[in-house]
């Protein structure tokens, strides 16, 4: 990873600019400037005056009328190091003012002036955009945008209305969650109000947490949360990460982040705030965060679509961001199929509950992150080869995904009839799967309308449990056909009294519980049958609910789940998931004023507000894989001797 000049505005650097010149600067001032930007410890006062500030073109320097072309330096860190930030520009900022015109600096600051800071700030961030007025409450508001005609940017924001008292409870509640560094917010905290002594890491921003609260603030207008929290994390994924010697592969992200204010070196009476991440080294199990580096990419692009801001994809450490994710995922590896191989607790899941292998979760989140990054890549002759894998892994991944995961009444009864011990190129049960793995409880559970992806496959095993999160991010990634779609919907409505009951949604169907809980969980206490993991009811789950929902043009099923949780979310506090069969207590170990509760349900609301606005999250389905798709289910072609028929194009299945 690389960084550069381009990483800081000249009126971070050097004040107020105005005209065409953007500064002059004596040779000794901008050789000052320069060791200071190299130096090891990023401070904020440079880095985020370029996420706040100014249409300075941040390729390029002009001093006295000169181009200079960005310094370009490592940013690779060790964990012994932390983002940094030890002062804070006021100039440009509402109430604060300096007796000289470039702006006074602050440091160490009391509270109560640090605070000051803070809200002085927090006015400038999230009064940027001027907004239009409509004719009327119930009119759609405009974003004053002139860029979104030339960048496809949805033009919207949340209706002009009066809003409920539980939304504008949870509005404020997300409000509150917000984290600041450096005087500006980079993301939401956890859990606002915990329930015992030890924090653990509530207290953290997480990747895969503020993906809704995102959601949320960009559909009220409020970008510079997310580009902040983006372009943070992006420069968290260069940093060297080791666990008992052991390195994982570039590109990995983080699964959360937390700020700290510690003592500023070689003096005590001062603190700095510094950026402390957690790439799985510190969590419950020591597993890596899959999911982080895919929800990332999912944000980056919801977030160009909707603010009309294409500038921040576009960037070179954004891209390169991109490609090492890209790469780390892409990667050969012993494995034959073209699902991702993750260890167990590498996603929303994040404890031993049997996910191990090719979890429906996490193909479909990865299934989205290739379409998105390849919309947002840069073509040019370096990513070629990267393209190429990508197409190739997306078609193989879409025919793999509706062919084997897909099960139905008439796919059971196949199921059912199975041979095995075939050794054959034409095997009908390629995976080998017995039939008596068909488990007794869905032989009944399963409607004879509807259908669903199972929740993982591996040879001679099947995970038959109903996976609420893979299912519905099938859905909106279009990995599952439209079909599949609409019958995974239908299942939904169908089992309605064991998937929602009195809160939506539960993580997964069913239960385990008996040997089967103590063999696969290890005997987890807090994934008891019915609770957390192990079939609890997660009402976070609302977002992506409603985003199916939506793309199927089944906005009623949404509405009717949002009514659900509306009775109970704020008189309950807000909880992180609820227990039992069917959601009536409030989790044995749940965290009150949970913020992806909070901000799925506000996301939720938006959503059924303005429908036309889930259209920054979900994918279309692409017309080439769609093509090759149907090529090879032709006539049984899954089934068909090797080599029957000669492939104009090379498919990877």
């Amino acid at each position: 990873m690389t960084m550069g000049i381009s990483d800081v505005t000249l009126q971070g650097l050097f004040g107020p600019v105005s005209g065409s010149s953007y500064c002059v600067l004596a040779s000794t001032q901008l050789t000052t400037s320069l060791k200071q930007f190299k130096s090891k410890r990023r401070k904020c006062s440079f880095y985020m005056k370029l996420q706040s500030h100014s249409g300075i073109d941040p390729n390029l320097l002009l001093i006295n009328g000169a181009q200079v072309k960005s310094f370009q330096g490592k940013a690779e860190r060790n964990r012994s190091q932390f983002l940094k930030c030890q002062c804070q520009r006021t100039d440009g900022i509402p109430g604060i003012s300096s007796e000289d015109g470039n702006g006074a600096w602050l440091k160490g600051q009391s509270g109560a002036k640090r605070q000051l800071l803070h809200e002085a700030t927090a006015q400038k961030v999230f009064g940027i955009e001027e907004i239009k007025q409509g004719r009327h409450d119930n009119e759609v508001i405009i974003l004053n945008d002139d860029k979104s005609a030339s960048t496809g940017a949805v033009k919207f924001a949340p209706p002009k209305r009066k809003g409920s008292s539980i939304e504008d409870e949870a509005l404020h509640l997300l409000q509150e969650s917000v984290v600041h560094y450096c005087g500006t917010p980079v993301g939401t905290i956890a859990a606002k109000v915990l329930t015992d002594v030890s924090a653990l890491n509530y207290d953290q921003v997480f990747i895969r947490d503020f993906v809704p609260s995102g959601i949320a603030f960009l559909l009220k207008g409020e970008h510079d949360i997310v580009r902040n929290f983006i372009l943070h994390t992006l420069q968290l994924q260069s940093w060297e990460k080791t666990i008992d010697c052991h390195s994982p592969g570039q590109g990995l992200m983080p699964a959360s982040f937390k700020v700290r204010t510690v003592p500023l070196d070689g003096d005590d009476s001062a603190t700095e705030e510094v950026l402390d991440p957690d790439f799985g080294e510190a969590a419950i199990g020591r597993v890596a965060p899959v999911d982080s580096g895919l929800w990332w990419i999912i944000l980056l692009r919801a977030y160009g679509k909707c603010s009309g801001d294409l500038s921040v994809q576009e960037r070179i450490d954004v891209q390169t961001g991109i490609k090492m994710i890209l790469k780390l995922c892409l990667s050969d590896g012993f494995d034959m199929f073209p699902t991702l191989l993750v260890t167990d607790g590498s996603c929303m899941i994040d404890r031993r509950m049997g996910i191990h292998g090719h979890p429906l979760e996490i193909q479909a989140l990865f299934y989205s992150a290739l379409l998105c990054a390849r919309e947002m890549l840069a073509p040019e002759d370096g990513s070629a080869d990267l393209l190429r894998a990508l197409n190739n892994r997306l078609i193989a991944l879409s025919f793999h995904i509706r062919e084997y995961y897909w099960v139905d009444m008439k796919k059971l009864n196949e199921i059912y009839r199975y041979k095995t011990e075939e050794y054959s190129y034409d095997a009908v049960n390629k995976f080998n799967i017995y039939p008596d793995q068909i488990p007794p409880w869905l032989v009944e559970w399963m409607p004879d309308k509807g259908g669903y992806l199972i929740g993982n496959l591996q040879p001679a095993h099947m995970d038959f449990r109903f996976f609420s999160l893979g299912n519905l991010w099938s859905i909106v990634s279009s990995l599952a056909t439209t079909q599949q779609s609409h019958a995974i919907l239908d299942l939904i409505e169908a089992k309605w009294p064991d998937l929602v009951a009195d809160m939506p949604l539960k993580i997964c169907y069913p239960a385990l519980d008996g040997q089967e809980w103590r063999i696969i969980t290890g005997s987890d206490p807090k994934n008891t049958p019915w609770s957390y993991h192990n079939g609890g009811s997660w009402p976070t789950l609302l977002w992506q609910l409603t985003i199916a929902c939506i793309k199927m043009n089944r906005l009623e099923l949404a509405a009717r789940a949002v009514e659900v949780a509306e009775k109970r979310l704020s008189i309950d506090k807000w909880p992180e998931y609820y227990d039992t069969k069917s959601g009536r207590f409030i989790g044995k170990q749940s965290r009150l004023y949970q913020t992806w509760t909070i901000a799925g349900f506000l996301v939720a609301k938006q959503l059924l507000a303005k429908p036309d606005a889930a259209k920054i999250l979900w994918n279309e389905e692409d017309a080439e894989i769609i093509s090759a798709f149907n090529f090879m289910t032709d006539s049984g072609s899954p089934r068909r001797k090797r080599g029957r028929k000669p492939l104009k194009k090379t498919y990877i299945v």
